[in-house]
C-alpha cells in the first residue's frame, strides 16, 4: 500500500487500506464535501498511461456512474490528483462471496436468492451496454441488504495491452476487492470466447454467472486443472460434473438453468440475464422445500399424520391472522390508432418487457415499414432502414427486432442502426427469437419450419410435414419459455385437422396440443391463445410438463385473425396483451377517370376484392364476415337495385372472384382441401363444381373470353407462374411462364383473348408485362413500377396500379400481332383501403365497361379507423370468469 491515512486525492481523505491487486489499492476514505465514508481505488499506471486511454476511462467511468440499481455497487466519481488516476465508489460493509464460499456451499435460498440479484444487477448494465467481464465471487459483496456486484465494466473501460493472463488469477482466496489483474477476466470464470481471444459480450458475464452459480450450489468451481493451460482446456473441452452428485438437494431446474449458463457456445447459452434472474426467483416460488428422494421416505416415516394436520391448519391459521388486505389488481385497457396516413398491416409485437409495441404499417402508397411506440410515449418512431417489411419479432432481451425484406431475413437495433442480413428467407413474414440465439421462420408455403442462429449461417428444418396425417404446411413458430421448445400451427388438407402442434430444437418429433383455426401466442403466466370459430380463447399451459390443463377459456372478441393463412394479430408478454380490431369499415365508391367520387355500391363491409360482370351491372366481391369468424365468402352485388347475395357460405376460406363471360357463373378459389384450388358456382348461387385441384396454390384466376380456359397464378417454392387450365375440368394445364423463378400474378386475358398482361418482379421490382397467349416475347408497358392490370373493354388501354398508389393509363395500339405502347399516364391516387391486405394478391379495384368509371375498395369515410388494443393485467377477467372485451 502506498498511502498513508490523511492523504488527500482532491476532497477526499484516505482513512485507512482496504486491499489490494493487479486492478490498483483500494482504501476507506472520507468524502470531506458530504462527510460520508467512500471507497477509493487507485489505478495502476498501465490502465491510463496515455491521454487517450484516459479520456476513454473518463468517460466510460462516467456511462458506468450512471447505473443506479439496488444491486450495483455505486460509482460517485472519478479523479486525478497529481499522476494519480482513482474511482470513488459505494464503500460497502460485510464479505465477498468468495470469502463465504471459504466456508462452504450457501444454503439453496441463498443460492437462489443471491443469484437472481447478480442476475439483474447484470441485466440492467447490459441494458445500458456494458459488460462486466470479471464476473466472479470475489467482485460481489454480500451485505445486510443483498448482494452488490463490484468492479463493473473497468475490464471494458481499460486499455488493452496484449492479451495475458497471470498465473495469480487461478486464485480466488484473495480478500481485496479485485485481486486478479488480469485483463481478461479470471480463468476458473472465463468463458471459452475470452480464453480464445474473442471478443466478450454479455453472453460471456452469463457464463461467469453460471460458474458462480455452480460454486454457490457446490461448494466447487465447475472447472479445475493442476495449471493455467489445463485449467484452459477443462473449459474449452469439459464437463462439469454434474450439481446432483455434488448437492443432491438441488433441485433440477437448478442444474439445467447453470447447464444452459456454461454452454460452450454463446448461441447456446440464456441470451438474456433478465431471463436467468427471473428463472431462479421462479425456482425460489415454487411450493414446498426441495428435498431429495432419498430423504423423502425416510422423513414421511417420522411424522405422524395428524401432527402434519394440526401443523398445516396452525401455520393456515397464523397466515390468515397475519396477511394484510391486497386490493386485486385492476384490469385496464386502451386503444391505439396509426399516425395520419397510415393503416395497420396486420402485425404488431409486444416487447419481452411490455413496455414497448413493433407496429408494420402500410402508407397510402403501399409501402410498409417497421414502427415502435413506447407504451409511456403517445408519440410512434419509423425504424430507419426497414421499408417494405413484410413482418418482424423481438430479439429476447428486447434489444434488436428482427424482420423480413426483400427475400432475406434481417436484424437491426431497437433503437436504429446499421441492417444485418442474417439469410435468405424466401417469402416469410413470421418467425420467432428463442434466448438461446435460435430464430425460427418457414420459408415458403408448403415448407417445413426452419431454425438459424441468430448471427447467421444455414437453416435446417426442424419439423418435417406430415404427409400421412394430411398436413399441408407448417407455419407462425413461437418459442416457449424454455428458450427449446416451441409450438407451431399445421395446417392440414382437412381445415378441421389444422391445429397447434408442440415442436422442438432436439428433435423433429412433434405432438398434438388442440385444434385451432390460427396460430397459439404465448401468454404470461402460462397460457396458449386462439383462434377457433368466431372467438379467441385462452388455454391453460403449463411450461415445464408441457401439458395442457383445463379447458379452454373465452378471452377477447373482434380479434383480427385469418383462417386463411392462420394469423392471430396478438402478441403478450408479462401481463400485457395487445391486439388488433377488424372492424370491416370500407365501401365500394365510384370514381371517374378524374378522381372524383361519384357514387357508392353496397354497404360498409369487411371488402377484400371486387370484379364487374360482363355487363357492369353486378359485383362479384370477397367479404370478411365477423359473424363467420373472420373467414373469407364471395358474394354478389346488384349494382342498380342495390341488392346483395351471398355465394359461399362454408367454414373455409373462399375469395378471388371472376366471371365467365356469360355473367351467369363465377370461378373462385378455396382453401377447404389445404391448398388453394378452384371452384365454379352460379352467380345466383347454388351447388359447386371442382374444376382444378393439385397440391399446388392457385390464386387469382380469370376467364378467357370465350369461356374455354382459365388463367391463375400457380404457386411453386415460393414463386408463382402463369397457367392455363380448361374451364371444363378436363384436360392438361399449359404454362404460359418461360420462367419459374418470379412471381408473376394479376393475369388478365385481353378482350380479343390474344394477350395477357401481368405484373411481375423480373427485374427486381414489380412492372407489368404484356405478352401473346400463343407465347413470344413480352414488353413491359409500366415505368417505374406497377401491379394489377386491368384490361379497357375496348383493348386499346391497361390500367395498373404505380408503386406510389397512383392509377395508371397506358394507351395501346396493336396491329398485324405487334403491340405498341404509349408512355404512361397518371390518372388519379386510388387509396385502396386494403387495412392489411397484400395488395399484389387481390384484385381492390375493377374497371367499367365504358372504362369512364373505376369501382374502388377503400375506407369508408368518417369511421374510425382499425385500432389496437392494449390491456393490462389481462388474466384479471379471466379468473373472474367474465369475458374481458376491447
Amino acid at each position: 500500500m502506498t498511502l498513508a491515512a490523511g492523504t488527500r486525492l482532491g476532497p477526499y481523505e484516505i482513512l485507512s487500506p482496504l486491499g489490494a491487486g493487479g486492478m490498483g489499492e483500494v482504501y476507506r476514505a472520507r468524502d470531506t464535501r458530504l462527510e460520508r465514508t467512500v471507497a477509493i481505488k487507485i489505478l495502476p499506471a498501465t490502465r491510463t498511461r496515455s491521454a487517450e486511454a484516459r479520456q476513454r476511462f473518463e468517460r466510460e467511468a462516467k456511462t458506468i456512474s450512471q447505473l443506479s440499481h439496488p444491486h450495483i455497487c455505486a460509482l460517485y466519481d472519478v479523479g486525478r490528483e497529481g499522476e494519480t488516476e482513482f474511482l470513488v465508489m459505494e464503500y460497502l460493509e460485510g464479505e465477498t462471496l468468495a470469502d463465504r464460499l471459504g466456508r462452504g456451499p450457501l444454503p439453496l435460498e441463498q443460492t437462489l436468492r443471491y443469484g437472481s440479484e447478480v442476475a439483474g444487477a447484470l441485466e440492467k448494465a447490459h441494458r445500458s451496454g456494458i459488460v462486466h467481464r470479471d464476473l466472479k465471487p470475489g467482485n460481489i459483496m454480500l451485505t445486510k441488504t443483498g448482494v452488490k456486484l463490484m468492479d463493473f465494466g473497468l475490464a471494458r473501460a481499460a486499455a488493452r495491452p496484449e492479451p495475458v493472463v497471470s498465473q495469480s488469477a487461478l486464485s480466488t482466496q484473495d480478500k481485496p476487492l479485485t485481486a486478479e489483474g488480469a485483463i481478461l477476466g479470471t480463468i476458473p470464470y472465463m468463458a471459452p470466447e475470452q480464453l480464445e481471444g474473442r471478443d466478450a459480450d454479455e453472453r460471456t458475464d452469463i457464463f461467469a454467472l453460471g460458474a458462480t452459480l455452480y460454486e454457490m450450489a457446490t461448494g466447487r468451481k465447475p472447472f479445475s486443472g493442476g495449471s493455467p493451460a489445463s485449467l484452459m482446456s477443462a473449459i474449452l473441452t469439459a464437463d462439469p460434473e454434474p450439481i446432483s452428485r455434488l448437492s443432491p438437494a438441488s433441485p433440477p431446474a437448478l442444474e439445467r438453468l447453470v447447464k444452459t449458463c456454461l454452454a460452450k457456445d454463446p448461441d447456446d447459452r440464456w441470451q438474456n440475464a433478465g431471463d436467468v434472474a427471473r428463472e431462479l426467483r421462479g425456482i425460489t416460488e415454487s411450493p414446498g422445500p426441495i428435498v431429495p428422494a432419498e430423504r423423502r421416505r425416510a422423513r414421511g416415516l417420522a411424522i405422524v399424520p395428524w401432527a402434519i394436520a394440526g401443523l398445516a391448519l396452525a401455520l393456515a391459521a397464523a397466515a390468515f391472522l397475519r396477511r394484510p388486505e391486497v386490493p386485486a389488481a385492476e384490469t385496464t385497457r386502451f386503444t391505439i390508432t396509426p399516425p395520419s396516413g397510415y393503416v395497420f398491416f396486420g402485425m404488431l409485437k409486444l416487447s419481452p418487457d411490455a413496455r414497448r409495441i413493433l407496429f408494420l404499417l402500410q402508407d397510402e402508397t403501399g409501402r410498409n415499414s417497421i414502427w415502435v411506440r413506447p407504451l409511456d410515449s403517445l408519440e410512434m418512431r419509423r425504424l430507419p432502414g426497414t421499408d417494405d417489411a413484410r413482418g418482424m419479432f423481438w430479439s429476447p432481451d428486447g434489444r434488436e427486432v428482427a424482420f423480413f425484406s426483400e427475400r432475406k431475413l434481417k436484424r437491426i437495433a431497437a433503437e436504429g442502426g446499421p441492417v444485418q442480413t442474417i439469410c435468405d428467407a424466401g417469402f416469410a413474414y413470421n418467425g420467432a427469437w428463442s434466448r438461446t440465439g435460435t430464430i425460427l421462420f418457414r420459408k415458403f408455403w408448403g415448407e417445413p419450419i426452419l431454425a438459424v442462429a441468430a448471427s447467421g449461417g444455414a437453416p435446417r428444418p426442424v419439423t418435417t410435414i406430415d404427409v400421412a396425417r394430411g398436413d399441408v404446411a407448417h407455419d407462425h413458430p413461437v418459442f416457449l419459455p424454455d428458450g427449446r421448445h416451441f409450438a407451431f400451427a399445421a395446417m392440414n388438407a382437412d381445415r378441421e385437422k389444422t391445429a397447434v402442434m408442440l415442436g422442438s430444437l432436439d428433435s423433429k418429433d412433434t405432438r398434438l396440443l388442440f385444434r385451432s383455426d390460427s396460430e397459439a401466442i404465448f401468454g404470461d403466466p402460462g397460457f396458449l391463445l386462439f383462434g377457433r370459430d368466431s372467438g379467441v380463447f385462452a388455454w391453460r399451459f403449463d411450461p415445464r410438463s408441457l401439458a395442457m390443463m383445463g379447458q379452454p377459456t373465452p378471452a377477447f372478441e373482434q380479434v383480427r385473425f385469418s383462417r386463411e393463412d392462420n394469423d392471430l394479430v396478438a402478441s403478450a408478454a408479462r401481463d400485457r396483451i395487445v391486439y388488433l380490431t377488424w372492424l370491416a369499415r370500407q365501401r365500394l365508391v365510384w370514381v371517374d377517370r378524374k378522381g372524383r367520387e361519384v357514387g357508392t355500391v353496397g354497404g360498409i363491409a369487411g371488402y377484400v376484392d371486387v370484379r364487374l360482370s360482363p355487363d357492369g351491372g353486378r359485383a362479384a366481391v370477397t367479404v370478411r364476415d365477423p359473424a363467420h369468424g373472420q373467414n373469407q365468402d364471395v358474394w354478389v352485388l346488384d349494382v342498380s337495385r342495390r341488392t346483395s347475395t351471398r355465394i359461399t357460405a362454408e367454414p373455409t376460406e373462399e375469395f378471388d372472384p371472376a366471371w365467365f363471360p356469360d355473367g351467369d357463373r363465377l370461378v373462385y378459389v378455396s382453401d377447404r382441401a389445404g391448398f388453394y384450388d378452384l371452384y365454379e358456382r352460379p352467380a345466383s348461387g347454388g351447388p359447386e363444381k371442382l374444376l382444378v385441384r393439385t397440391r399446388q396454390d392457385k390464386v387469382l384466376p380469370t376467364v378467357s373470353p370465350d369461356g374455354s380456359h382459365l388463367l391463375a397464378s400457380v404457386g411453386e417454392g415460393g414463386f408463382y407462374t402463369r397457367v392455363l387450365f380448361p374451364a371444363s375440368g378436363t384436360g392438361e394445364p399449359g404454362g404460359l411462364s418461360a420462367d419459374s423463378r418470379y412471381l408473376e400474378q394479376h393475369a388478365e386475358f385481353s378482350p380479343d383473348g390474344r394477350w395477357t398482361a401481368f405484373d411481375s418482379d423480373e427485374s427486381g421490382g414489380r412492372e407489368v408485362y404484356v405478352q401473346p397467349v400463343s407465347g413470344g416475347p413480352k414488353r413491359q408497358v409500366s415505368i417505374g413500377g406497377g401491379q394489377m392490370p386491368v384490361w379497357n373493354r375496348n383493348g386499346r388501354e391497361i390500367f395498373y396500379a404505380a408503386r406510389d398508389g397512383t392509377l395508371m393509363s397506358v394507351a395501346l395500339r396493336i396491329e398485324s400481332g405487334r403491340l405498341e405502347s404509349a408512355e404512361p399516364q397518371p390518372l388519379f391516387a386510388l387509396v385502396l383501403g386494403t387495412s392489411g391486405e397484400l395488395p399484389w394478391q387481390r384484385h381492390p379495384y375493377d374497371v367499367s365497361p365504358d372504362g369512364e368509371r373505376l369501382l374502388v375498395i377503400r375506407r369508408a369515410a368518417d369511421t374510425e379507423p382499425d385500432a389496437t388494443v392494449v390491456v393490462t393485467n389481462w388474466t384479471a377477467a379471466l379468473r373472474a370468469g367474465d369475458k374481458p372485451r376491447p
